[in-house]
């Protein structure tokens, strides 16, 4: 149930965050062009929802397998070293968020002892930023997630959008559609 819970707040922080940023950016340009005049604050508020948007996202990107990947050599890999090579890939991702979320964490701690604020809004910089700390913290949990179901054999490893597999089953169900219209008539 609490997971669920999350799953939903994660969904809807990352949907309305989207749908903010468009509007922002569509009221924007309205504002620009049609009454020659802009919204101070738009720009700004843009960069830091498109940033808090990449950052939740790529975590659910990995929570929900939808990154793009190429893993052509790894699935030609016998089973345990396809393991071997998934839990190294893991490794290194949790490195590499580590050292993001360390640097992130410095920077946001650094903004915060300054005290400063947005330069169009009067809002602490450090508070907005702090999607550095937030965003690799959840990416690194989830990468543990999935080392976690890899060690216990839960998952063989990423899963990645398969673009070409995703086309071909919407090309069937379109097909199939038309031959149910076709044999309507």
């Amino acid at each position: 149930m609490v997971r669920k819970l999350f799953s939903n707040i994660e969904e809807g922080l990352i949907s309305i965050l989207l749908i903010a940023m468009t509007l922002l950016v569509f009221a924007e340009v309205i504002a620009r062009f049609v009454f020659n005049s802009g919204i101070s604050w738009a720009q700004e508020i843009t960069l830091l929802s498109a940033g808090w948007f990449v950052l939740l996202g790529a975590s659910y990107g990995v929570k929900v397998g939808s990154h793009i990947g190429v893993d052509v050599f790894v699935k030609l890999l016998p089973k345990n070293v396809h393991r071997g090579f998934t839990l190294l890939a893991i490794a290194l991702c949790l490195i590499y968020c580590g050292l993001f979320l360390y640097g992130g964490w410095m920077y946001v701690a650094k903004l915060k002892l300054i005290g400063i604020d947005l330069e169009d809004v009067e809002f602490p910089r450090w508070v907005a930023t702090s999607v550095l700390v937030v965003g690799f913290a959840l990416l690194a949990f989830r990468f543990l997630q999935l080392g976690i179901k890899v060690l216990r054999s839960e998952s063989d490893g990423f899963h990645f959008t398969d673009e070409a597999e995703e086309s071909m089953h919407i090309a069937e169900e379109l097909k199939k559609n038309a031959e149910n219209q076709g044999a309507k008539t």
